[in-house]
């Protein structure tokens, strides 16, 4: 009796387990909607390192804009730098970067993303946790006092993104859910 009872519990671990790694596998449907808010975090990133590059914004309002930005990302991720002038890329913690950014010395940023895009698929790994990539480009022009153009680059970057499988606790039930967060931002390549 004991064996039989054994077995059962051995039988039923398993079959949990064979339950919870099919809940872990991502249906196309699924897939999509994260793919779609994966792209969505983009844009929200986007339009947040607009605001935050902007000079005409208030610097305590700048400063919320970064805190709602560094949430979008995983813990330790970096993003690069690069400049026509120089081939090195450097790379900054999220915070960092974005208080790099909002004091940049030029009298007006403009910074615009477009053909934002995947470019390579959700990839499972071990861990269950699944990786793409986004790549973007990016256009950066610094102006003068007077208006005058002083400088301008366009930068290829790719975006790290993480799919990680939680779970939180509402009205005493644990829901399980997909959450998106971004990675390293590394620069590919920067033209004039």
């Amino acid at each position: 009796m004991r064996k039989i009872s054994v077995i059962m519990a051995v039988v039923f671990s398993l079959m949990i387990g064979f339950s919870a790694l099919a809940q872990d596998d991502l249906s196309p449907e699924r897939k999509q909607a994260i793919d779609s808010l994966a792209l969505e975090k983009v844009r929200d990133l986007s339009k947040y390192v607009s605001i935050i590059g902007n000079k005409s914004t208030p610097w305590s309002e700048a400063n919320r804009v970064i805190d709602r930005a560094e949430e979008l990302f995983m813990s330790g991720a970096e993003m690069g730098v690069s400049s026509l002038s120089s081939p090195e890329v450097r790379y900054y913690n999220v915070r960092q970067y974005f208080e790099r950014l909002m004091r940049l010395n030029y009298d007006r940023v403009e910074i615009e993303w477009f053909k934002i895009e995947y470019v390579s698929d959700l990839q499972r790994q071990p861990d269950g946790t699944y990786v793409g990539v986004i790549t973007i480009f990016q256009k950066f022009s610094a102006y003068d006092k007077e208006g005058g153009l002083i400088y301008e680059d366009t930068t290829k970057k790719d975006i790290t993104v993480y799919v990680k499988r939680k779970e939180t606790q509402i009205g005493g039930r644990i829901i399980g859910f997909w959450d998106v967060l971004l990675g390293d931002i590394r620069v590919k390549e920067t033209k004039k």
